[in-house]
């Protein structure tokens, strides 16, 4: 979201700036700041094949568990591969904890809500807060881009003791 509204900031400000009389050379290097963003803003997505699917093996929704949360992914139609591994129909798992999907446009962001797994595991441990978490699994590509369609988990609900 973030990139389209500097896109959107960059563009007025284009815009604007098209009937204040500026030299041609001034416009061309506005146009060249605003290029990265607009790339940024059209990243090719990987296709993912019909029918893939990401889900957790363990945990189930609605378990309580106990630190550290041990975190099973399973996947159907694709293949796991590391990060930077451009094969066809294949993707790593990133798990997004307690917050929505981000853009799906975009790079998936890597912060304590979005956890890469980019070396290509399917199990991992986690240490969470004690209460109730919301956890979902995302796909990214070679790139760490959701595929197209995307192909992510439906949530589910743990608590933590």
């Amino acid at each position: 979201m973030a990139t389209k509204i500097l896109t959107a900031a960059l563009l007025t400000t284009v815009l604007s700036l098209s009937a204040c009389g500026k030299h041609a050379s001034e416009h061309e290097a506005e146009h060249q700041a605003a290029e990265p963003a607009a790339k940024i803003a059209s990243l090719e997505r990987t296709p993912s094949p019909d029918g893939a699917r990401v889900f957790f093996i363990s945990p189930a929704d609605g378990d309580t568990v106990s630190n550290p949360v041990r975190i099973e992914f399973g996947i159907e139609g694709m293949s796991v591969t590391k990060a930077g591994d451009d094969q066809p129909n294949s993707g790593h798992h990133h798990l997004v904890i307690d917050t929505d999907l981000p853009d799906l446009a975009l790079p998936i962001p890597a912060d304590a809500n979005y956890v890469h797994f980019g070396d290509g595991r399917t199990v991992t441990e986690i240490t969470l807060e004690p209460g109730q978490h919301s956890l979902r699994m995302l796909l990214g590509d070679h790139l760490h881009i959701p595929h197209d369609p995307p192909v992510f988990s439906d949530p589910i609900t743990i608590t933590v003791e």
